[in-house]
């Protein structure tokens, strides 16, 4: 099984591109910032190149674990010590290679597994703190849905390409 790691670099994109969207003031962006007290002048003076530099950087470790959520035959690969131990595998790892090396790698496969990251542990982690820091529903619901489509997009993209 080999890595496509452009699939990494292409997914962790996809969290800039839907936060563009997604937070843009015709979408939520207007009641986020109203969620946070935040006014346009509040987020010039922010340094973008910190928040979107280390932004990218985290979305490429979340996209390297969305492979072992989304990709089935990566626990295989774990279970004989990693890529450079596969051509010292049991003839039993090359069988279930042979027979499921590219089952359930579609778009479709990944997005469901992503979403379903989103749901059950990207949700609960921002509600949690959410409700600790006293937030609404509305910032909760605008944070966990912009991460459920960008995991879903980005779930997609590994489990297609990587």
């Amino acid at each position: 099984m080999e890595i496509n790691f452009y699939a990494f670099l292409i997914s962790a994109v996809v969290t800039l591109v839907v936060g563009f969207i997604w937070y843009n003031p015709k979408v939520f962006g207007t009641i986020w910032m109203k969620e946070n007290n935040f006014t346009q002048e509040d987020l010039k003076n922010g340094n973008m190149l910190k928040i979107f530099g280390f932004t990218y950087i985290f979305a490429l470790m979340i996209s390297m674990t969305l492979m072992s959520l989304t990709i089935h035959q990566s626990g295989a690969v774990g279970m004989v010590g990693g890529p450079p131990l596969i051509a010292s595998a049991k003839p039993s790892f090359a069988a279930f290679m042979a027979d499921y090396g590219t089952a359930y790698r579609t778009f479709k496969h990944g997005a469901l597994h992503g979403f379903m990251s989103g749901l059950f542990f990207a949700f609960p982690l921002i509600g949690i703190n959410g409700l600790f820091e006293r937030k609404s529903w509305k910032y909760i619901f605008i944070h966990a849905g912009y991460w459920m489509v960008s995991l879903t997009l980005m779930g997609g993209i590994i489990c297609a390409f990587a």
